[in-house]
């Protein structure tokens, strides 16, 4: 079996990454001229350098001296994950920030809404202050505190 170029899987990581060569050099301290000589192959990286590298773009290092090996680097703490967790966080690294940004986003959404959470939520602030706010008889705060009801009613329906 044939293994890939060290610099065409550093490349293609970059690339994944969304990353310049002068922010890989940046991060990893290594010399501009020699992650040159790396990235046009005149020059393959040490062991230090490979890590260095591997670190900073998130994938093992086997893979990135061409080894036909999962991409994705599998750190310790990641063992006790489940599978299903270990493919969302290979996904989500995949993403750019705004993708990142929007994930976190969602799940947010996804967890205020007890039909797709785990978690019991406390009551909205408003219905509890509705006792003690002097705006309670503000036409607005008053569909909010209404809002809040009606939420902790279904939540409330849902535990039985």
């Amino acid at each position: 079996m044939e293994k890939a170029e060290t610099k065409d899987r550093i490349k293609y990581a970059l690339e994944l990454r969304n990353m310049r060569q002068s922010e890989l050099v940046e991060k990893t301290g290594i010399d501009k001229g020699q992650m040159s000589s790396y990235l046009s192959g005149k020059y393959k990286p040490r062991q230090r350098n490979l890590h260095l590298i591997a670190n900073v773009l998130s994938v093992d290092e086997a893979w990135l001296m061409g080894y036909d090996v999962p991409m994705e680097r599998v750190r310790f703490e990641d063992l006790s994950k489940t599978q299903r967790e270990r493919d969302l966080l290979t996904a989500f690294k995949k993403l750019n920030d705004d993708g990142k940004d929007k994930v976190i986003e969602y799940t947010n959404d996804l967890i205020d809404s007890p039909k797709y959470s785990n978690t019991i939520s406390t009551p909205a602030p408003s219905i509890l202050m509705a006792a003690h706010n002097d705006n309670a008889d503000d036409p607005e705060e008053l569909k909010k505190i209404q809002r809040d009801l009606k939420m902790l009613k279904k939540i409330d329906e849902q535990k039985k």
